[in-house]
């Protein structure tokens, strides 16, 4: 997730050339457009995918529909923080916005956002059946209205080297569990010189340390509110899938592990520095890119599980129309371009078949040019968002839903501050017991609010 999906400096630094010289748009990080009935107001996150969007937009969107679209290209952090003061204020300045699995369901019940129901099914050639179902899933609020559409998704799953444990005379089960990932880790640990056993994140953040580990505590029966709201950080499941983890990178780990997210345990597998990495999906393309040291190199399998048949999180950036706009009609017309098998083919034949933005639509696995650019990781891929459960991602019922999150706005802060408490584990400056003690009064403090509101 950036947050749980993150992009590299260099990556970083085309995106800002790409958006300087992109015509027919409002300028990088400029105000909405204005303009007339045939105009709309895209408010949107910086990544790669979203640039080839905007550069695509006039010359097929604007030209087949004569809607013009002005587009607000923001930085992640950046772009969260506009959309939610805009969409919060219902100016209606901006009638659509990129946001993301984690927001939505909030977002839609403040009633910031419009119900998307009554345009996919009078719009029968978007096809909503062929979007993955935990994708629909994520985006339905509680209420049952679908209030987003997916532009690309992601889940996890565990990247080897499939030499190195070839070598080692080891094999990768296609569902292994976290016990048999720390054994390997083990035997192939500086098997090689300067090659550690498996990288995971350590970085403090709520989308940066928590998403994977998240996910690990699901699986070891653990979960950070019950039901009923009670918190449950310094339980005895939470707390063995956090010393588990903890130990797991503190032995065979990257080093500076406390200081790792998805950027440096990326750029360590692509040097050769890990045999094993648990992150997400959308990780295979670097992995795999045509200039790319492991090439060809690497094995994809299912999450690592422990008590549950799958642990692999689930996120997603999409697209939403403020409930204030007046152009909710020619919005959804942009949507329903954006996110539609059509699109993901104009990218492919103008961009590139790796720059499509997959993981949202099951037919998008099925495209035999995707599939030649993306045979090592697409059934993957498709397999660990498909069998993502947002709604029960553990072993008990929760009070939201998410599966590397809890779908409530405290979460953001909440995660954060344990995070920074987990990475001073990571670094051996704190037990686990007294981080996730530190974790439990957090909880605590947020449960209360949640509970009293349920009396």
């Amino acid at each position: 997730m950036s947050r749980v999906h993150i992009r590299s400096t260099l990556a970083a630094a085309l995106i800002a050339a790409l958006a300087v010289v992109s015509a027919g748009c409002a300028g990088w990080g400029g105000g909405p457009g204005g303009g007339g009935p045939d105009t709309i107001n895209v408010l949107m996150v910086n990544n790669p995918q979203m640039i080839d969007l905007q550069r695509l937009t006039e010359a097929n969107f604007t030209k087949q529909t004569g809607i013009h679209v002005n587009f607000t290209v923001l930085p992640e952090n950046d772009v969260r923080d506009k959309i939610s003061q805009e969409f919060s204020s219902q100016a209606g300045q901006y009638d659509v916005a990129s946001l993301s699995n984690f927001e939505i369901p909030i977002y839609a019940k403040s009633k910031w956002i419009a119900p998307l129901d009554d345009y996919t099914k009078a719009d029968t050639q978007f096809d909503q059946a062929d979007i993955l179902p935990p994708m629909t899933q994520s985006l339905t609020a509680d209420d049952g209205k679908l209030y987003g559409e997916p532009f690309y998704g992601e889940s996890s799953f565990l990247m080897y080297r499939k030499d190195v444990l070839q070598q080692a005379g080891l094999t990768m089960p296609a569902n292994p569990t976290w016990q048999q990932v720390a054994d390997i880790a083990a035997k192939v640990d500086n098997k090689q010189p300067g090659m550690r056993g498996i990288c995971l994140r350590g970085q403090p953040g709520w989308g940066q340390v928590f998403a994977p580990l998240t996910t690990v505590v699901n699986t070891f029966g653990g979960t950070w509110f019950e039901k009923d709201w009670t918190p449950k950080v310094d339980s005895p499941e939470f707390t063995a899938a956090v010393k588990f983890y903890v130990d797991l990178v503190r032995a065979h780990g990257e080093n500076g592990a406390p200081q790792a997210g998805f950027t440096e345990c990326l750029n360590n597998t692509i040097q050769g520095n890990t045999a094993m990495w648990y992150d997400a999906t959308s990780a295979a393309g670097s992995l795999e890119a045509d200039d790319s040291p492991v090439k060809g190199k690497m094995g994809y399998v299912a999450a690592p599980v422990d008590k549950t048949k799958s642990s692999g999180w689930l996120y997603a950036w999409s697209w939403s129309i403020q409930q204030a706009s007046e152009r909710k009609d020619n919005s959804w017309k942009f949507i329903s371009w954006a996110s539609s098998k059509q699109y993901e083919e104009l990218v492919g034949s103008q961009v590139g078949w790796s720059s499509v933005p997959a993981g949202k639509r099951a037919s998008t696995y099925e495209n035999q040019q995707y599939l030649q650019v993306a045979s090592a990781f697409a059934e993957p891929t498709e397999k660990a968002i498909s069998s993502a459960d947002p709604r029960n991602p553990g072993v008990q019922p929760r009070p939201a839903i998410g599966i590397q999150f809890i779908d409530i706005p405290e979460f953001t802060d909440l995660g954060t501050q344990v995070s920074q408490y987990v990475s001073s584990a990571i670094a051996g400056q704190m037990s686990v017991d007294e981080a996730l003690k530190r974790g439990q009064r957090l909880a605590e403090d947020v449960a209360e609010r949640y509970q009293s509101r349920q009396q």
